[in-house]
């Protein structure tokens, strides 16, 4: 195994990449393949505490130093177990500030033989990067530093990393348990001195949510849906509405720690930290005037393994690591997926003919076409309830450079190309804004007729063309000289959707001519 902080790629090459964090130490393994796709092998963390009392004494503590040594120590035993090619680890806010840091990780490397690397909190920022849309805001909160990035279309339009962690904040401020009142003033006092501006800013830009990059942030969120009664056993994509946060707070000020590790949904390890975690986010929230949180399992460590493997060199990163990370999950599941590439181009001809009709954006073509190949994944679990399981699998299949919300779309598409479309009170639908509930139908009622127009897996459909007629839509198909009868047949028995969404019905026949003879504005599938 070696061990290097840059560098491109080899064939089949398996990486990991450590984060140092002021909490815990993360370790992510991953397979990149040649092509680059990347297939999340394996996760690791132990809580390590390296920013206690760090930051009020400027020095790392000694048990803990010796703590993480031992866990890096048994990362990289761990990381050679898995036959790991490559390894990077960074070490963020705890490190980067403390006298010691530095000849810190100068045992760190004696010791393991990996290079450790520090890296500043605006680096540890632009690792969050590739979210489409917003404005959004992301929120990393440490135990020694905030991140704070105001993220628009996949770039950072501005970048804040402020020494306000909650490790630090907690020694500073809240040195009672509970705190009293008085203390909790002094600390909001002090966030708003130290944050005021910087929300004003983010308040102005119409920022719609937050976005939780780190456990101490997604622990709240995680919370927050223990007390709505719902299970938080898949935190990514989970919301929590800024009055949810706000009531959270009152319950954590005014618990002790044995109270406090009673809530429901807490993270016991990260019990110590909550009161300061509850204020610093219920502040952001109120100031920048942000309605709610969701949490990203995105961290510094996916960041850095984009790194190793050589695919963070331009602002067109966020969407060639979404494709790669889609073939890779249907190529883990469906091998070549003839019959999902045949799908998505069927389903991308009938966007392009139809998308105005459906008031759907260009920025939908890229979740029906990625529904459409990963839609048939769960035959691997269970031919019958496939559709539920391709929604599943692509949940939890660490698709990598996505948004939450975006991951549970193309869930939902996969989802809803067979029998019913999941009701409105259904809990994965109800986590989506309204707009994009509306946007999984459109995009369910495409991928019915493009997944019925391939009906034999045989690839007969050549290509489509629509056009209207007598107030129909028509879509003719040309097969060449194959047998199309049965994708007609089906895919005729799948129009209904469609046909209530464009309020007009949907005829389907064969074309009368050739694909050679068909004019240039014909749709190529």
């Amino acid at each position: 195994m070696t061990s290097h902080g840059h560098g491109g790629i080899m064939p089949a090459v398996r990486l990991a990449a450590i984060d140092v964090g002021s909490n815990s130490l993360h370790m992510l393994v991953a397979d990149v393949s040649p092509d680059g796709r990347i297939q999340v092998v394996d996760r690791l963390k132990e809580m390590v505490r390296l920013g206690h009392r760090a930051f009020t004494s400027g020095k790392l503590d000694r048990e803990a130093a010796e703590l993480a040594l031992r866990t890096l120590k048994t990362f990289e035993r761990l990381a050679r177990a898995r036959h790991v090619e490559r390894l990077g680890a960074v070490a963020t806010s705890a490190v980067r500030e403390a006298r010691n840091g530095a000849s810190f990780v100068r045992l760190l490397r004696r010791e393991t033989g990996i290079p450790v690397r520090i890296v500043s909190g605006l680096d540890e920022a632009r690792h969050a990067l590739g979210l489409d849309g917003g404005p959004h805001l992301l929120v990393d909160v440490g135990g020694g530093s905030v991140e704070l990035v105001l993220v628009r279309d996949g770039r950072a339009v501005w970048m804040r990393s402020l020494p306000l962690g909650v490790a630090r904040l907690t020694e500073r401020f809240l040195v009672d348990d509970p705190p009293r009142t008085g203390q909790v003033r002094q600390l909001e006092k002090h966030l708003r001195r130290e944050l005021g501006e910087a929300l004003s800013r983010v308040r102005r830009a119409g920022t719609l949510r937050a976005i939780g990059t780190s456990g101490t942030v997604n622990a709240l969120v995680a919370m927050a849906c223990a007390a709505r009664g719902e299970d938080v056993a898949r935190l990514h994509g989970a919301r929590a509405k800024a009055t949810e946060i706000a009531r959270l707070r009152q319950r954590i000020l005014a618990a002790g720690a044995a109270r406090r590790a009673a809530l429901p949904g807490i993270d016991t390890k990260r019990v110590d930290l909550m009161p300061a975690a509850v204020v610093m986010l219920d502040f952001l929230l109120g100031e920048a005037r942000i309605p709610e949180l969701m949490a990203c399992t995105w961290a510094l460590r996916e960041g850095l393994l984009l790194e190793l493997a050589g695919l963070r060199s331009g602002p067109g990163d966020a969407a060639s690591v979404r494709r790669r990370s889609v073939e890779a999950l249907a190529e883990r599941f469906a091998g070549p997926n003839a019959h999902g590439r045949q799908v998505a181009r069927l389903a991308l001809a009938l966007f392009d003919a139809t998308a105005d009709e459906l008031r759907l954006p260009p920025s939908a073509r890229e979740p029906l076409e990625y529904g459409a190949l990963l839609h048939d994944i769960g035959h691997v679990v269970d031919h019958g309830r496939h559709h539920r399981h391709s929604a599943y699998l692509i949940r939890t299949g660490e698709l990598l450079g996505f948004e939450p919300l975006d991951i549970e779309m193309l869930a939902l598409v996969a989802r809803s190309h067979r029998k019913q479309l999941p009701s409105p009170s259904d809990p994965d639908v109800h986590v989506l804004p309204p707009p994009m509930r509306r946007r999984v139908r459109a995009l369910a009622a495409l991928l019915r007729v493009a997944d019925a127009l391939d009906r034999t897996q045989f690839s007969v459909v050549r290509s489509i063309r629509t056009s209207h007629r007598g107030g129909r839509l028509l879509i003719e198909v040309d097969s060449g000289k194959d047998n199309a009868e049965l994708e007609l047949w089906a895919a005729q028995r799948r129009v209904d959707l469609l046909a209530r969404l464009l309020d007009r019905p949907v005829l389907l026949r064969l074309g009368k001519r050739t694909t050679a003879q068909m004019p240039h504005a014909a749709i190529r599938a």
